[in-house]
């Protein structure tokens, strides 16, 4: 994000991963392995936009602003989004895991309110950086609830297109191919989009997407354990970000608070 425009480098990043995806797919199994229903292709293509666009988009944005440690403790709070969601769906939700949700925002507060309000970061990256929560949590509570191709991997393929599509628009809409400059892009930046291609897209994000198919959203939902704690370590050891006592109050009430609700099983479907 030093010399890359966010949304444009968000967008080809998961257009080239989803294409390599395509690519590898329908030369291992045939283009059979593509062919999609319309209800299918809806569904992915959906959730590839509220988590990849609305989620993934919306951090890197806010990343421009908000340090990488900061912004991993603020997307940890994503399985609260998710209980939240289950009260919206009208599932049955027992009155302490909406205390678990109150306390587990409360910590998001703790971390937010006071950094914003006196200038310590971007009030604006804050707030952006929780709406990639409220997308990337229910693009994870909808993947279930719709159809998807019953091939990861294609679902996958398809996440990626549509939610690479739809930041490209964004990049469009917001003017940024206009402004960008090749010329300045570092050899770092280009170096991290490549890591993000591969390890971040084909790998991480079909992992993301395979936990989905094939077990709970409480389960997959433990990844917000491991995480803020690798963010905050690369952050403080890589970027030399501050790591302050109130972080880690912050944190510990909001992982204090998601271990509660996923160890009740409070993201699975009712």
């Amino acid at each position: 994000m030093q010399t890359l425009p966010p949304f444009l480098a968000s967008g080809l990043r998961f257009l080239v991963a989803g294409l390599l995806l395509s690519a590898w797919l329908a030369a291992r199994h045939g283009r059979g392995a593509l062919r999609i229903d319309r209800a299918e292709l809806g569904g992915a293509a959906l959730v590839g936009m509220l988590l990849l666009a609305g989620g993934n988009g919306l951090v890197f944005l806010s990343e421009r602003t908000v340090p990488s440690g900061l912004a991993s403790l603020v997307v940890a709070s994503v399985p609260l989004w998710i209980v939240v969601f289950r009260l919206v769906a009208r599932d049955r939700v027992a009155a302490s895991l909406i205390g678990g949700v109150l306390v587990g925002f409360a910590g998001v507060a703790f971390l937010v309110v006071p950094r914003g309000v006196s200038g310590e970061v971007d009030p604006v990256g804050l707030l952006t950086l929780i709406g990639a929560t409220f997308f990337w949590a229910l693009g994870t509570f909808a993947s279930p609830r719709l159809r998807t191709p019953r091939d990861p991997l294609a679902s996958t393929a398809v996440q990626m297109l549509a939610g690479g599509a739809l930041l490209l628009l964004l990049a469009v809409a917001f003017g940024e191919p206009s402004r960008a400059d090749p010329s300045t892009f570092s050899t770092a930046s280009l170096a991290a989009m490549a890591y993000l291609v591969v390890f971040g897209s084909l790998i991480a994000f079909s992992a993301y997407t395979w936990l989905l198919q094939h077990t709970s959203v409480s389960v997959v939902a433990t990844y917000a354990y491991v995480n803020p704690v690798v963010a905050v370590v690369l952050g403080s050891v890589v970027l030399s970000e501050p790591v302050t006592p109130s972080m880690l109050v912050g944190a510990a009430i909001i992982l204090a608070a998601v271990a509660f609700i996923v160890s009740r099983g409070a993201t699975r479907p009712a």
